[in-house]
């Protein structure tokens, strides 16, 4: 099998059996799935259908009540280095640049001793923007935030991207620039071999269809379908 091959066939994530619970109430019930490296999935749903608490499972930043969830293989706290991601939130400090919001947060990168933060100026171009623009971000059109916003999860140099909603709030014109922006990153080599991996969640299906290796549509914290996407 070539190299090309062997990475589409590994696993960048992986849910098995994971369940959530808070209290009496179940977020995820027995979901399971596998996100192929170098695949760009897609996770449909209405608010409250489990999607957001998928993408924090596989970011480390909770942990499943029963079942297991991998990535690359292992604990996802043990990678975090490797994935990033962005939030329905921006994140940003409205009062600061684009250029000082990403060093301020490159700066708490390397404080975590992460070595895979790079250039703040080349994620801003990557995505678009002016690194020299002097207007403080909440000075932003909502589609410049996200731009910024992504740029922030792209400087770490991720294999893993997973974004929450990504199209909230964005006109079409706007949402097709980010879909650009993310078939682009997905082009991006990867430092000793690899491939990047997408995962986002949205209900608006429309949007993120061109984006779509494959869907999953979850309901009331469960996978009720899955489906090839079209894209690719």
């Amino acid at each position: 099998m070539s190299t090309a091959a062997q990475i589409r066939t590994q696993a960048a994530a992986s849910l098995d059996s994971v369940s959530k619970l808070y209290g009496g109430f179940a977020a995820l019930r027995n979901v399971s799935a596998t996100f192929p490296a170098g695949s760009s999935t897609v996770i449909l749903g209405e608010n409250g259908a489990g999607k957001s608490t998928v993408l924090r499972i596989v970011a480390g930043l909770i942990t499943p009540t029963r079942g297991q969830a991998t990535v690359f293989d292992d604990q996802p706290h043990r990678h975090r280095h490797r994935i990033a991601y962005m939030s329905h939130s921006t994140m940003l400090y409205d009062e600061l640049t684009a250029m000082e919001n990403l060093t301020y947060f490159a700066t708490l990168h390397r404080g975590d001793g992460c070595a895979c933060v790079g250039s703040p100026e080349m994620a801003l171009r990557a995505v678009g923007l002016d690194p020299n623009l002097t207007r403080p971000v909440g000075q932003y059109s909502q589609g410049m935030r996200q731009r910024a916003s992504l740029a922030r999860a792209l400087q770490t140099d991720p294999e893993l991207l997973l974004l929450d909603e990504p199209f909230s709030n964005l006109d079409v014109q706007s949402a097709n620039h980010l879909v650009e922006l993310l078939n682009d990153f997905r082009t991006w080599p990867v430092p000793g071999g690899g491939a990047r991996t997408l995962i986002l969640t949205t209900h608006q299906a429309l949007l993120a269809e061109p984006l779509a290796d494959r869907t999953l549509t979850m309901r009331q914290g469960q996978v009720v379908e899955a489906a090839t996407g079209t894209h690719g």
